[in-house]
């Protein structure tokens, strides 16, 4: 069955860098156009960024913009999201996602605060 583990949150300083993966198994994987959303209590899931299977046809919401990186390693079966220059509204649950699915991961949360 399809299984998407997200890893890599936490607590973070302004400013600074995480790196989320979500490793996948249980579906094409390399065919798959994958992405990555958010979500903040009280608020809808929303796209953060999404890549297609050969790694071409980024997307990003304008707010991450030339500060998230969404890539994949398809020997792996990871997708990866390397933030950079986080900011406190950045703060939110972080959701893998096999686009065109209703398959999520669990989250994983991250927290830019001082």
């Amino acid at each position: 069955q399809v299984q998407l583990v997200e890893s890599g949150g936490g607590l973070v300083q302004p400013g600074g860098s995480l790196r989320l993966s979500c490793a996948a198994s249980g579906f094409t994987f390399e065919f798959s156009r994958m992405g990555w959303y958010r979500q903040t209590p009280g608020k809808e899931r929303e796209l953060v960024a999404h890549i297609l299977g050969s790694g071409l046809g980024l997307n990003y919401v304008d707010s991450v913009k030339g500060r998230f990186s969404i890539s994949r390693d398809n020997a792996k079966r990871t997708v990866y999201l390397q933030m950079t220059s986080l900011k406190p509204e950045d703060t939110a649950v972080y959701y893998c996602h096999l686009v065109g699915t209703d398959y999520w991961g669990q989250g994983t949360q991250v927290t830019v605060s001082s």
